[in-house]
């Protein structure tokens, strides 16, 4: 799978890889848009912060797995997923069955995935159903969520799946934080405040769960940029490293709370 974040004017800003097995290429890829590529909404039920994304998690998991079950795989190209301030597509190379146009898929119809073997390994994981409701999955998260439901469209050589977002947000970056975090770099900033945080302790108040995103998406890039220094600088792979806000990384925190 490959995933990137385009502007308005379809130039790439930045793009991931993912690789691995399939089971392993949808959660990753799932935490990667869940994590760096979407911008949540923040609110509260009583103190408790609720992030909402733009797109239902369930509806982008559907999708993917959908998309390596229904892909051409004698076809070289990945699945890609483009996402932009207010949209994603999922893209995959391939065909519908005889007939079928991308709203049959929006109808009740029969399973019919081009790689039963897949598919089978899927329904036997507990990831899927083998009822042709994938779909419909789909469009009762959004339906839930009071969104549109996903544009649907056939290219000739392969079929993707659009979201639009219902409320597109702004890069939280460019200005005051007054909205979202979904930045990696300045919420791992604010998940550290005045503290200094062992890398487990600020990657589970961070909410990941996938390692390698935290250290490639957050904490490297936070330390190439003189944001954040260890405590134990002389030895890097101390068990009692922690890490901590550097005088830029306060002065660019308190920037982004001016009003």
């Amino acid at each position: 799978m490959k995933i990137g974040f385009f502007d308005s004017g379809a130039e790439v800003l930045y793009h991931d890889v993912i690789e691995g097995s399939l089971f392993r290429q949808v959660a990753s890829t799932l935490d990667l848009l869940t994590t760096k590529y979407l911008r949540a909404r923040i609110s509260y039920e009583g103190v408790q912060r609720v992030e909402t994304l733009p797109v239902p998690e369930p509806a982008l998991r559907e999708s993917l797995i959908n998309a390596l079950i229904h892909r051409d795989y004698s076809v070289p190209a990945p699945v890609q997923i483009r996402v932009y301030a207010d949209r994603v597509s999922i893209w995959n190379p391939g065909h519908l069955p005889p007939s079928w146009t991308p709203d049959t898929l929006r109808q009740r119809h029969p399973s019919a995935p081009p790689n039963p073997d897949i598919a089978n390994a899927f329904f036997r994981a507990g990831m899927i159903e083998a009822w042709g409701q994938g779909i419909e999955k789909v469009l009762a998260a959004c339906r839930g969520r009071g969104l549109p439901e996903p544009l649907m469209h056939f290219d000739g050589v392969g079929l993707a799946v659009e979201f639009r977002f219902a409320d597109p947000v702004t890069d939280p970056v460019t200005g005051p934080v007054t909205g979202p975090v979904t930045d990696p770099v300045l919420r791992l900033l604010l998940s550290l405040g005045s503290e200094a945080l062992a890398p487990s302790v600020l990657q589970q108040r961070l909410g990941l769960k996938h390692r390698p995103t935290f250290r490639d998406n957050y904490l490297r890039p936070a330390l190439a940029a003189g944001l954040i220094e260890m405590t134990v600088p002389e030895r890097p792979q101390s068990r009692l490293q922690k890490y901590r806000l550097t005088a830029p990384g306060r002065a660019r925190l308190s920037a982004t709370r001016k009003p």
